[in-house]
């Protein structure tokens, strides 16, 4: 998996200059319908299922991490179990290609004229955490990322939401102190509990954890994909926030896939 608080700051500090006496008032958050660990596996298992052959989509993106902020835009073209491609465009000018296959990642850099090639541990290397080419597909299209119905998973006992976990709390707790390499991973369905909303993510041995909130969906051809998504990264390296917006979403129609790194390219430093 590469790594505007101001207008709200002026508008707090506007409102408290204006207000002679501040009185918060807490926000009621009413307790949700009670629902069974099963019910809501079988809703992820069946989110799971949802795989389309291919995915093409417009990318709008915010970026930012500890040193910068910048927004560009994407195109993304999947396809099913084969590669992901990725084209970054910044001020309608191409500058970065990448694909991502099973075992490798390929970045084509065209305003500095170079190229890399890794393996996944590319990613890891990035944000902290190991992703496969599954993973990443998963995330792009919404989906409860590296479920398997084979393995067990618990319910997380909070009366405002909906979400299950990879591992029970005392096991959680373990693995901070000792710091195992292992993930947890926690699945938030929305409150109406027909669909993934949060996908959380958390790596004790990396110090690195990762939200994946998807703010809203669309309906395409009959599956359920992403629209808006926030997602967060708080690495031991690096803090990492991204909106993405999707655009002009195709589902499965025929997708080409290929990245070309020009002769005169050198390896990047």
């Amino acid at each position: 998996m590469n790594k505007t608080f101001g207008l709200l700051i002026c508008t707090l500090i506007f409102l408290s200059s204006c207000a002679r006496v501040l009185v918060e008032t807490p926000i009621a958050i009413e307790k949700l319908p009670h629902k069974k660990e099963k019910e809501l596996i079988a809703i992820i298992d069946s989110l799971s299922q949802i795989k389309p052959n291919s995915l093409y989509s417009k990318l709008d993106v915010q970026y930012s991490d500890s040193s910068r902020s910048i927004s560009f835009k994407t195109s993304l073209k999947i396809v099913k179990d084969s590669a992901i491609n990725l084209l970054i465009t910044y001020a309608r000018i191409p500058i970065v290609m990448a694909q991502v296959t099973k075992d490798s990642i390929i970045v084509v850099n065209k305003r500095d004229k170079c190229f890399e090639k890794e393996s996944l541990t590319y990613i890891k290397d990035m944000f902290g955490i190991d992703f496969s080419l599954l993973n990443l597909e998963e995330i792009f299209l919404g989906r409860p990322l590296d479920y398997d119905p084979r393995n067990k998973y618990f319910l997380v006992h909070d009366p405002y939401s909906y979400t299950i976990s990879t591992h029970k709390k005392r096991e959680q707790k373990k693995m901070e102190r000792h710091a195992k390499e292992d993930v947890v991973l926690k699945y938030q369905i929305n409150k109406t509990a027909d669909n993934l909303e949060t996908i959380l993510i958390d790596s004790p041995s990396d110090s690195t954890t990762i939200s994946i909130h998807y703010i809203s969906r669309q309906l395409l051809n009959g599956i359920n994909l992403p629209k808006d998504v926030e997602v967060n990264i708080d690495g031991k390296k690096n803090k990492v926030k991204m909106i993405i917006s999707y655009d002009k979403v195709e589902i499965n129609e025929p997708q080409e896939l290929f990245i070309i790194i020009p002769e005169n390219y050198e390896k990047c430093n």
